[in-house]
């Protein structure tokens, strides 16, 4: 399957581009490839606090707390149990 990439450019710090670089001479790696995972991984962390803050709410909505998710977890495999 081929991609297509665009170029852009990003500035920072001289001294986060050392510490960038140096990461990826020591695992023989491209700067690109490392800054590339750094901005996916970001993005992938950032998807998932949106969905937990999306779960907390409807929790919140629902009279939810931490304390009912063990008898909800039960009371879900009681029901497919008997399936």
């Amino acid at each position: 399957m081929k991609t297509t990439s665009d170029t852009e450019s990003v500035k920072m710090p001289s001294s986060l581009l050392a510490e960038v670089q140096a990461a990826a001479n020591e695992e023989h790696r491209s700067r690109d490839d490392l800054v590339r995972e750094a901005i996916e991984r970001y993005l992938r962390d950032r998807r998932w606090q949106r969905l937990l803050a999306y779960g907390e709410q409807q929790a919140r909505s629902l009279g939810l707390t931490d304390a009912d998710v063990p008898r909800l977890i039960e009371e879900y495999r009681q029901e497919h149990q008997s399936r």
